[in-house]
């Protein structure tokens, strides 16, 4: 349902309220601005998913009044996935369409399912929700030759997720929390150019800007997971002992984020250096310039090999990369030695049907294929 905009004070005159709403709405917008690419963002086509809360509905309004601003042509695309989840969503549908025409944007509604299952397995109905609902994003951009999906997260949406993926267990990548910028699909990115905004600076843009937004009375049920988290555990803190944490969390998760980036680029590198394609489309590693190096980077060599290559990640844990990072040190060691003539000394069979084994002369054979036995090195 609609919730009406928050009420104006008329104790200051009204030409110093109106200077003091100017100049916050601006500096709104110059921080959408700084969240949005250097370069190329306002050449293209670019769809808005609005849901119609006060998240959504800022981004959208912010970036109308950024076209204004660069007296460029508004290229926005809005799209609203109207889920069967909630009594609510028909109004919440019907209040998006009236925005966007209010706005003078094009607008995609589309009613998409979320109770059903359909196949997918490890996937709840948030989850399930979540995943069709950036398919019909992604559909949306492609019909209308957009490069890139805006959506509305907040830096308070930044610091609950990053303490639900401390609390559920998660590795360095994981504490970086959300990007700012992710690949959706080919040549289209998806984009969350208020991550450095806080919930209550956009809730109070679009209340400065007189317009009302969609209250998702789910968002206020702490058996939810996120909800329990943003209601009574960072509330509680910030109310409490820790006035700060939400902010404490989002730079955690930027230290994080470099962190992570920092060991990607060497993990890259040690496998540019030390591994090899064989003609046969197994890999091989040559395991003894990298067996005394940090666990944790070795670890992100092999998941770095395995995006690579394009090997599906679902079914792999933790557990199994620090099975590989013992195989190469083993093979580092010259453990592979008694394979030359014989069967391989160790082996590791994996999920996606990928096998690990020592090779001979400190080398380690990596291969995919379901039944299929992983090839001796080779000298060359």
């Amino acid at each position: 349902m609609f919730a009406p905009h928050a009420a104006t004070g008329h104790n200051a005159p009204m030409k110093m309220m109106s200077q003091a709403a100017d100049g916050a709405a601006d500096v709104f917008e110059d921080a959408l601005a700084d969240g949005l690419p250097d370069h190329g963002f306002w050449s293209a086509p670019a769809v808005v998913a609005v849901s119609g809360g006060a998240d959504s509905v800022g981004l959208l309004l912010g970036l109308q009044a950024l076209t204004a601003r660069r007296l460029v042509p508004s290229r926005l695309v809005v799209a609203h996935a109207r889920h069967d989840l909630r009594t609510e969503a028909a109004a919440d549908a019907d209040a998006v369409a009236a925005l966007a025409a209010a706005v003078g944007v094009p607008c995609v509604v589309r009613s998409l399912g979320g109770r059903r299952a359909d196949g997918v397995r490890g996937e709840g109905v948030e989850g399930r929700a979540r995943r069709i609902r950036y398919a019909f994003l992604t559909e949306v951009a492609r019909d209308h030759g957009a490069r890139a999906v805006l959506v509305g997260h907040t830096a308070d949406d930044q610091a609950e997720t990053i303490l639900h993926r401390c609390l559920r267990g998660t590795g360095l990548g994981g504490l970086a929390g959300m990007a700012r910028a992710r690949p959706l699909a080919d040549g289209l990115t998806l984009l969350r150019p208020l991550l450095g905004v806080s919930r209550r600076a956009v809730r109070d843009y679009v209340a400065r800007r007189g317009q009302a937004w969609c209250e998702d009375a789910t968002n206020a049920d702490v058996r939810f997971a996120r909800n329990f988290l943003r209601h009574r555990i960072l509330a509680g803190c910030e109310a409490g002992p820790y006035p700060a944490a939400s902010a404490a969390l989002v730079r955690l998760g930027e230290q994080a984020a470099g962190a992570a980036a920092a060991l990607r680029s060497a993990a890259e590198h040690l496998l540019a250096t030390h591994a090899r394609h064989q003609a046969d489309g197994s890999i091989v590693l040559h395991a003894r310039p990298l067996a005394r190096l940090d666990a944790h980077l070795l670890g992100e060599v092999w998941v770095g090999l395995w995006q690579r290559e394009g090997w599906p990640r679902r079914d792999m844990s933790a557990r199994h990369y620090r099975r590989l990072v013992s195989l190469l040190r083993r093979a580092g060691d010259g453990d592979a030695s008694a394979t030359r003539a014989g069967p391989p000394a160790a082996a590791i069979d994996l999920p996606g049907g990928v096998h690990a084994r020592l090779g001979a002369d400190g080398m380690l054979v990596v291969a995919r294929g379901t039944g299929q036995t992983v090839p001796p090195a080779s000298h060359a």
